[in-house]
């Protein structure tokens, strides 16, 4: 499926945010040209580890994707992508607010030069705001979203997680917003100025969080029900305040995820392990305290082999809690197929396949740094003789050897 095959993206992004974006774009069908600067180019490519002489992640990210670079420090190099953006559909911009402005690139300016042009801004507070023009990245926007403070350790600060929720929680936003906004072009003709913070993003996957703190805020007469339990760092249902929904080490150091979260889990979990089910488990309280070390003490008792096997003979919920380094022999993605490598000159690269990416296996890998530099002016109006200039000059250049 590439919905998107008619649609060109300029994409001025760099490292995860909207680079996560323009891939499923890029997978759903659409041309994505990087835009990156003569001094390295996108962050990501020299970010540790490498594959195939560049950063694994980079290669994860810009599969089917193409690179110019273009300084847009100089005139000659901002006047060379006013003229390429009026053969684009879609512009990214990730940078603070302001700075495309004080290029003379600022999203009306180019929006003039093509009013059906479509920009999606991504940043990490948003174009308005007292900290519209703060620095951060998805650390911040986690902890002054609320979620942050919703996790545990109870009485300690809270873990970073091992992951980013906010930059690519922000790029799936942008997807949205973009094919949103690519729809009502059909019925107006006219583009639009798409403003994405990335701390606003990550509000909803704190839904039912934010649920307990609507309650608490009304007060049981107002809601209509009973008091909320208290909010805190690991004290709700979902955040580990419940033993039934929450991880165990094994006897061998293993962890495991129980998300016994409705009865008849709770209740197979505690049949298969001898116990009488009690159904104040399920909600959260000082009870828990005992509860949980009663179920820690079962879960040190058994390795995590053995809990693998006893999830698969009781339908409870329970999943063993994988290493990165073991996710891609899991026989489960292995089967879905998430996991394929792209061949090319420098060697293959691993990648990781989003729900929407096709299977075909009609895939470019990553591009170097300006590599399609002299393709991408060209199909944008230039002259061979003005790209010539420009690699002169330096405010282009080529990668293409």
């Amino acid at each position: 499926m590439r919905p998107l095959s008619d649609i060109k993206v300029l994409d001025l992004s760099r490292l995860l945010p909207g680079p996560f974006a323009t891939l499923v774009l890029a997978d759903l069908g659409a041309q994505v040209d990087k835009v990156e600067d003569p001094g390295g180019g996108d962050y990501m490519r020299h970010m540790p580890p490498e594959v195939a002489g560049e950063s694994a992640s980079f290669h994860l990210l810009n599969r089917g994707k193409r690179s110019a670079v273009l300084d847009l420090k100089r005139a000659e190099g901002r006047e060379a992508l006013r003229k390429i953006v009026r053969s684009y559909d879609v512009l990214f911009d990730q940078f603070r607010p302001g700075v495309m402005d004080r290029l003379g690139l600022g999203h009306e300016a180019l929006r003039a030069e093509n009013p059906r042009l479509v920009i999606c801004a991504l940043t990490g507070y948003g174009q308005s705001g007292p900290l519209a023009q703060r620095a951060g990245h998805d650390l911040n926007y986690l902890a002054r979203a609320g979620l942050l403070g919703a996790q545990g350790p109870v009485g300690g600060p809270p873990q970073p997680p091992g992951f980013q929720l906010a930059d690519v929680g922000g790029g799936m936003w942008c997807v949205i917003a973009i094919l949103a906004a690519l729809r009502e072009r059909e019925r107006t003709g006219q583009g639009a100025v798409l403003d994405i913070a990335m701390s606003d993003s990550v509000l909803g996957f704190g839904t039912v969080t934010l649920g307990s703190m609507f309650a608490e805020a009304l007060g049981p007469k107002a809601a209509g029900g009973s008091p909320a339990a208290p909010l805190g760092q690991g004290t709700e249902t979902l955040t580990g305040g419940i033993a039934p929904y929450n991880t165990y080490l094994t006897s061998d150091g293993q962890a495991m995820a129980l998300a016994a979260l409705e009865p008849k889990f709770w209740t197979a979990f505690c049949t298969g392990v001898g116990i009488a089910p009690d159904m104040s488990a399920l909600l959260a309280g000082p009870h828990q305290a005992a509860l949980k070390e009663q179920v820690a003490a079962l879960f040190r008792s058994r390795t995590r082999e053995a809990w693998v096997a006893f999830a698969a003979e009781h339908d409870c919920c329970l999943e063993p809690v994988l290493h990165p380094r073991e996710v891609p022999a899991d026989p489960q993605l292995a089967a879905r197929e998430v996991f394929f490598e792209i061949p090319s000159a420098r060697g293959a690269t691993p990648q990781v396949r989003m729900p929407v990416t096709p299977r075909d296996g009609s895939f470019t890998p990553a591009p170097r740094s300006g590599e399609h530099t002299r393709a991408i002016l060209r199909e944008g109006g230039l002259s061979d003789a003005e790209i010539d200039a420009l690699i002169q000059q330096g405010a282009a250049k080529d990668g293409a050897g």
